[in-house]
């Protein structure tokens, strides 16, 4: 008799030889087919790289062309934004709507702005395209409106406050904002050099429009 092991079983099969003039027994043996072997090191490395590489690209291309955390510097935007706080700015919000009055916008430093050491501001639009800014009594009106400032603390409307709005007197008072521009105020308003200072902001400076801040945990909002 001759003996068989399988791959399946790991058990001796015995198969039993024909005898002359008996009936024919068969014995189908069903054998595994090989396993393909594992995936090396090496390979695992290999698809741990591509993983990788592709997270930094996406990630790349998302800070690129649609999101991007910005760090904030000055007091520029005090009660709003805190020295160290960190926005997100959506650099596509305005390739699908206009810009509003009271958004808050980043922009690249436009020439007139003497900032040293900082490439990017933030400041909050007041006036958009045509309008009319006029400032009087620590109040701001635009087109003959009165402009609601209820990002503002309360007493802004004192004159020692210093979210009281002066006029510092470099521009016409009543300014019209040329076409193509937008007027930019810190919240800050005692503390912020902005459009007062160096005139409108050209729109094609504009990054986008900050929408959330997310550091610190404590300050998480929506803006």
């Amino acid at each position: 008799m001759a003996e068989f092991e399988t791959a399946l079983t790991s058990e001796p099969v015995t198969v039993t030889d024909r005898a002359e003039g008996s009936q024919d027994l068969e014995d189908k043996v069903e054998v595994e087919a090989p396993r393909a072997p594992r995936a090396g090191g090496r390979q695992a490395l290999v698809e741990w790289t591509v993983i990788i590489v592709v997270a930094l690209v996406a990630a790349l291309l998302v800070k690129t062309f649609a999101i991007q955390a910005f760090y904030i510097p000055s007091t520029s935007m005090v009660p709003t934004l805190q020295v160290g706080d960190r926005v997100l700015v959506n650099k596509l919000s305005y390739d699908f709507h206009s810009i509003n009055e009271g958004d808050l916008v980043v922009f690249r430093r436009p020439p007139g702005d003497a900032t040293a050491n900082i490439d990017d501001l933030i400041k909050r639009v007041i006036g958009l395209p045509g309008d009319k800014v006029f400032v009087a009594n620590c109040r701001v009106y635009i087109n003959g409106r009165q402009l609601a400032q209820p990002y503002l603390p309360s007493g802004w409307q004192a004159p020692g406050s210093p979210y009281c709005t002066t006029w510092p007197g470099l521009l016409p008072n009543p300014y019209t904002v040329p076409q193509g521009s937008l007027f930019v105020m810190g919240d800050n308003r005692k503390g912020s050099y902005d459009s007062r200072y160096w005139g409108p902001l050209p729109m094609s400076y504009i990054v986008g429009r900050a929408f959330i801040r997310i550091w610190p945990a404590s300050r998480f909002a929506f803006l």
